[in-house]
């Protein structure tokens, strides 16, 4: 038969998806055959937006490299599957930006475009994150993020100026089949941006450092039996670690222990001293201070490490397998502090989830 592969995905998914909504077996077996005769007179099938709701929710409980995953039945679901134009899909992210922020009370939240079928053309966006911050190459050096140049260059090339400071965020960047990408600037009051302090350091305010408050990540697919949505914008709130050990102190991002170890006189003269690592804790402080000063909601890794503990007796009393990557799973600062680095996980993807693609292409 035709679209088998397809056929047994999505009846995999739906006798999942129903008995977890304790839907009745007559309900059960009337979808599952009502998505059979769909896929084999047309070749797809569409998610009711019950389906979607529950079955997004899903692909976050398996994502395996996720921490945050105790509070996957909270994520709230924004369903823009009827938009077509760049303007409203634009305007769709924007909302997702506010709803999401939430005035710093983050909400856990999703939009799902169409998805890809044949006939119709595919919704891309080319920011890696929503929120992001731009990056210069300039012959006195590096401004801003280096992580961001290649998309920096693009904006450019379509029209877009930066100020050229260290935090210029990104417009949103949207593309429609193989037309042209369209660049669209988020106003400045959607964006909640945490100067960066120190609850003990004073002199911390002299670097200058803040972060936006929300991570919605903009770059991956999510398959949902077997339907592939390739744009699904969608955010928890940061782990403290995130941006006090990674976005602020890679030496291939904002590279800020060494002067952090300035300001706190710490001998950096051999590696032995453990400059880098007194640096990195005060800096992960002063992240997780300024954002709960400011009312922008984080958590601190061995709290995420508890809640992702509790995440995996609810799973076992539920009946359900935990998998998880390992490497990503255990926090960039005192790992071993935490239950997840002394035991090991099963990395097998499971479906509904989350999976990297190929970044969208036009041509010049």
């Amino acid at each position: 038969m035709e679209y088998d592969q397809l056929i047994q995905e999505a009846e995999q998914f739906i006798r999942v998806c129903y008995s977890e909504l304790d839907k009745t077996i007559d309900e059960t077996e009337q979808r599952v055959r009502e998505v059979r005769e769909l896929i084999t007179s047309q070749g797809y099938y569409e998610h009711t937006a019950e389906e979607l709701r529950h079955g997004a929710k899903m692909a976050w409980r398996n994502s395996n490299r996720c921490i945050g995953r105790f509070f996957w039945e909270s994520l709230q679901i924004l369903d823009e599957r009827q938009l077509e134009t760049e303007e409203e899909v634009a305007q769709a992210l924007l909302r997702h930006i506010e709803f999401a922020t939430n005035g710093g009370k983050i909400r856990p939240t999703i939009t799902v475009f169409a998805p890809t079928q044949q006939d119709k053309p595919q919704i891309r966006i080319w920011n890696n994150q929503l929120i992001r911050y731009a990056g210069y190459e300039t012959e006195f050096g590096m401004i801003g993020d280096p992580v961001s140049i290649e998309l920096t260059r693009l904006c450019e090339s379509l029209g877009w100026q930066g100020a050229r400071t260290n935090y210029d965020v990104l417009p949103l960047v949207v593309q429609i089949g193989e037309q042209r990408p369209k660049f669209f600037e988020i106003p400045q009051e959607l964006v909640v941006e945490v100067a960066i302090t120190h609850p003990e350091i004073a002199s911390f305010t002299d670097l200058d450092l803040k972060w936006y408050g929300v991570p919605i990540v903009s770059d991956m697919r999510m398959e949902i039996g077997g339907i592939h949505y390739k744009t699904v914008p969608f955010n928890g709130w940061y782990m403290g670690t995130e941006i006090g050990a990674r976005n602020l102190a890679d030496q291939q991002r904002y590279n800020m222990l060494p002067r952090v170890a300035e300001l706190m006189g710490l001998d950096t003269s051999r590696e032995a001293t453990l400059w880098k690592d007194k640096a990195l804790v005060e800096l992960n402080v002063a992240v997780l201070h300024s954002f709960k000063e400011q009312g922008v909601s984080i958590v601190d890794h061995h709290t995420a490490s508890q809640q992702f503990r509790r995440f995996e007796e609810r799973e076992e009393k539920c009946g359900r397998a935990v998998t998880g990557d390992w490497t990503w799973l255990i926090p960039p600062v005192s790992p071993a502090a935490t239950h997840i680095f002394h035991r090991a996980y099963d990395n097998t993807m499971q479906t509904p989830n989350f999976f990297y693609q190929e970044r969208p292409r036009f041509k010049k």
